[in-house]
């Protein structure tokens, strides 16, 4: 589907629900594709491929407003559409923040290029090699012993947004990943462990076999782990594991959270709640950046945002109707699917690196746990309390003394993030993002 094409749908769309008597309307199209190898011990286990389209519209009478979605894009389905949507929405409950984005903060072209893809997809067989190769170099190190699978996969996706106000815009980016989870075994068990990347550009990833090394290495270093006895101690978060604190930031600040009072965040907006000259950024306009767009889920032109500046909370992530609600203004961090009123969220969110390397915060910190696994961290939302299980690395000295596992850390996220210390290895791999992080004394629950 191409931009013409796809723009005279969402005309007819808005152009049926004037004809119905709504006050506004806005509608989107999204189009993607996919392809996936699953590849075990040297042999091709499975191969997908799925290309679809989904259709989404939402009609407003007044302050009330519903949204439907379908895969139908005939001239009589489009009609029918619009009926059922209309009839909805009149039916629906009032709500007193709903409505579009206001006309003037639209985004308007032209939109910036983000080169957010090479949209170059790979056959069948370039997918199996990338997987076998990852496979093979985890399996060559030596202490591994079995494989749970390597694979490699491609996105690409297309979205096209009107509203009745005027506004039509389109994005779009792709995606190849690569990853592989192996278990290596002595004399005490065994242990596994993986390892991936994910880019917009196959060109910024690194090598599959590189990757598989890695894999490889990682399983072997957690052989043989120990039990720690319960106590209190510093905590060094992975870079691989470090965007979770942050992705708790995003969440505690989404404008939907706040408005319902649902945050452990809820009234510190203005208060400093990291450490002096520590910031955390949100940026919708990075080059390649897994989260870029050029507007966001309502049309609203964005620029980045310090979300915490010099450890100061500035800002919540808010859309139009959070906005309303909350008597400020859309930031644009509006998203968007086919089905439902729009959402709040990050862009490009991250957390800037510190100047110390992490064997630097290791040698500071003197002796704690380096946690470099995870099993599903809680956070309280209303109070900040948190608790996880992970596994991880003991270290003693400022270095690494021996394996841990089956252990639980908690805390309170407040407190955590006011402890924080950056490490200077930041790395985007997705939209979320975080260098090796040290927090402050937390309770470990061991033996």
């Amino acid at each position: 589907m191409n931009d013409n094409e796809a723009q005279a749908i969402l005309e007819r769309l808005l152009a049926g629900a004037k004809r119905a008597g709504a006050d506004a309307a806005d509608a989107l199209i999204y189009h993607a594709v996919s392809s996936s190898v699953s590849w075990r011990l040297g042999k091709l286990e499975d191969v997908e491929r799925a290309e679809g389209r989904d259709l989404g519209l939402r009609i407003l009478f007044g302050k009330r407003q519903a949204s439907v979605s379908t895969t139908e894009f005939s001239p009589d389905g489009l009609d029918e559409l619009v009926e059922r949507c209309a009839a909805m929405a009149k039916a629906a409950p009032e709500d007193p923040y709903c409505g579009l984005a206001p006309a003037d903060r639209l985004a308007k072209p032209p939109f910036p290029d983000l080169d957010l893809g090479d949209f170059n997809e790979p056959d069948t067989t370039a997918l199996k090699a990338r997987a076998a190769a990852c496979e093979e170099a985890a399996l060559a190190i030596k202490g591994v012993v079995n494989s749970e699978g390597a694979g490699a996969s491609y996105g690409e996706g297309s979205k096209w947004f009107a509203t009745s106000t005027g506004f039509f815009g389109t994005s779009g980016g792709s995606r190849h990943s690569v990853s592989v989870s192996v278990v290596a075994k002595d004399a005490a068990g065994m242990e596994r462990d993986y390892d991936y990347d994910s880019k917009t550009h196959y060109d910024d990833m690194r090598a599959p076999d590189a990757i598989g090394k890695r894999a490889g290495e990682r399983a072997v270093e957690r052989l043989s782990p120990r039990k720690l006895k319960s106590q209190s101690a510093p905590i060094i978060y992975s870079d691989r594991l470090s965007d979770s604190l942050i992705g708790s930031l995003a969440g505690a600040i989404n404008g939907a959270a706040i408005a319902r009072g649902v945050s452990f965040l809820k009234d510190k907006k203005g208060q400093a709640i990291f450490p002096k000259g520590m910031n955390v950024i949100d940026d919708p306009h990075m080059k390649r950046g897994s989260g870029s767009r050029p507007f966001d889920g309502e049309g609203v032109a964005a620029a980045r945002l310090k979300i915490i500046d010099d450890g100061v909370l500035t800002d919540w992530l808010m859309n139009s109707a959070h906005a309303r609600q909350l008597g400020l203004q859309s930031n644009g961090r509006a998203t968007r699917g086919v089905g439902g009123a729009p959402g709040a969220g990050p862009t490009n969110f991250y957390l800037e690196a510190g100047a110390k390397t992490p064997a630097e915060l290791m040698a500071d910190a003197g002796k704690g746990l380096l946690v470099t696994d995870m099993f599903g961290p809680q956070v309280n939302p209303n109070t900040g309390d948190y608790s996880v299980g992970c596994s991880g690395f003991w270290f003693e000295g400022g270095a690494q003394a021996y394996p841990v596992s089956e252990i639980t850390i908690a805390g309170n996220i407040l407190e955590m993030y006011r402890s924080l210390i950056a490490a200077n290895d930041l790395e985007f791999r997705g939209s979320i993002n975080a260098p090796t992080l040290l927090v402050g004394a937390m309770t470990i629950a061991g033996d």
